[in-house]
């Protein structure tokens, strides 16, 4: 199930809402009683897209919490070698269930190739939100080893907190010590329904509106082939999926964020008008916020960090980078993406930190959206060759420059292309911020409503409405 499906909006949700606050307002507001409803939301949510794969959701989250439980037991008894022994079993399971289900066919489809042999294995399909969900179960199991958040006890908070529907298919990636608490104690109001529902019909704005609109556009592009693709063509597409995959992506966190203000939780914001940065540094500072924070907080300092000599700083970065590269597919143009991240910030770091000084903004911005749309290629490609004869295409390499296809989805999308530009930028809040709040609640008023409204309408006139993190 997704968010902006009719199933969702006009049953599932509403459905979600009232017995929430019927049951756990006027019926009994016992946490417990509003987890146990949130919960069974949420299996239901994923089991809808996932009927098989719940049976494996709930197998993590019994293994996890009594390998939680057992850390708990063996720290307290004094027991550092069995407190270790159950936080490694734990990891290695839970690796070894992404490892599985991600990477084992991208694996056995490498040896076959590097061996000339024909190894053959069932083709299974990728779990949703596999990677999610791990990473925060995972963040709970590290977390509990260090000594930095308490055990969980109970099943049904834990359980909520692996399963969460708002955050679940593609985040935001939740650290369990960052909501314990709100699991145990939390206050819904009026303020926050209303604050919710508002930012959860911006998240739908931007995917139905922009994102699908955009997306399009690069579908059509792609479905030539990129070696019939001409200059214009190839950097109209670029253009579109750069503003698609911000749209559709921080279109899911706004809406995630939002469903956790009606059910009284707060995350943490995923972006930053990422598309203002004026360095790679800075890009990664404002995308995928979540991401970052793990990898950062889990992998990297644990490595070392920037504490160590600069050949093991190096190796840190790399390491970290190809990870999340392979963390965002099984794929080489994925590995690729991520060390081309990777090498960029090493060249930022110790090549360029006194020369980007001297540099004016607006030429660090132009230079930085240009290595992230060179970046999404890659992440957007369905393998490495495509990529390149992509890229080759971009630079005057493929099917002529001006080409007939470019001009015609230029000249029909430029409004959409226009308007995309500007959302992906701060300017709006800057011209909401200048209008009185008398105004600015009056125009809310008028503006959300005609925003859901149509929302409504395009998901139902539209065939083309993808989750582009949905398969990570």
């Amino acid at each position: 199930m997704v968010f902006s499906s009719s199933t969702f909006l006009i049953a599932f949700l509403p459905i979600t809402i009232a017995l929430y606050y019927i049951i756990g307002h006027f019926v009994s507001r016992n946490i417990t009683v509003k987890n146990i409803i949130l919960l069974i939301a949420s299996l239901l949510f994923y089991a809808w897209g996932e009927p098989v794969y719940i049976v494996l959701m709930l197998l993590s989250i019994l293994f996890n919490f009594i390998a939680g439980k057992d850390i708990d037991s063996a720290k307290k008894a004094g027991n550092k070698a069995g407190a270790r022994a159950a936080f490694i079993i734990a990891i290695i399971f839970n690796l070894a269930v992404l490892g599985f289900f991600k990477y084992f066919g991208f694996l056995v489809d490498n040896i076959n190739m590097l061996f000339h042999l024909n190894l053959q294995i069932p083709k299974l399909a990728l779990p949703i939100g596999i990677s999610f969900y791990t990473f925060q179960i995972m963040s709970y199991i590290i977390d509990l080893y260090r000594g930095e958040t308490e055990v969980q006890n109970r099943i049904i908070p834990f359980a909520l907190y692996i399963s969460l529907f708002p955050q679940l298919i593609a985040g935001p990636i939740v650290k369990y010590k960052d909501i314990a608490l709100q699991l145990e104690t939390r206050k819904e109001s009026l303020n926050k329904f209303s604050s919710g529902m508002l930012r959860f019909t911006v998240g739908l704005s931007k995917k139905l509106l922009l994102a699908n609109t955009l997306g399009a556009v690069y579908t059509a592009i792609q479905a030539d082939g990129a070696a019939h693709t001409g200059m214009l063509s190839a950097w109209l597409g670029i253009i579109c999926y750069t503003l698609q995959i911000y749209f559709d992506f921080s279109g899911y966190s706004d809406m995630a964020i939002g469903l956790g203000k009606i059910f009284g939780f707060h995350f943490n914001e995923n972006f930053n008008y990422p598309y203002i940065a004026t360095s790679v540094t800075d890009f990664w500072r404002r995308w995928h916020i979540s991401l970052s924070t793990w990898f950062k907080e889990y992998v990297y300092i644990p490595l070392g960090g920037n504490r160590k000599k600069v050949p093991r700083v190096i190796l840190n970065l790399m390491i970290v980078w190809l990870l999340t590269g392979l963390w965002h597919g099984a794929a080489w143009n994925f590995v690729i993406w991520g060390v081309f991240y990777g090498v960029l910030l090493i060249i930022e770091k110790y090549l360029l930190s006194n020369v980007l000084k001297h540099i004016p903004n607006f030429i660090k911005h132009i230079v930085t959206l240009f290595i992230v749309m060179i970046g999404w290629v890659f992440f957007s490609a369905p393998n490495l060759s495509e990529a390149v004869l992509y890229l080759r295409a971009m630079f005057g390499g493929g099917a002529g420059l001006a080409d007939a296809t470019g001009k015609y989805l230029l000249s029909t999308n430029i409004v959409a292309l226009i308007i995309g530009i500007f959302a992906a930028t701060p300017l709006y809040k800057k011209v909401i911020d200048r209008l009185n709040p008398r105004t600015v609640s009056r125009l809310k008023l008028v503006v959300f409503p005609v925003m859901f409204l149509l929302c409504i309408v395009f998901m139902i006139s539209e065939t083309y409405n993808p989750f582009l993190y949905f398969r990570f």
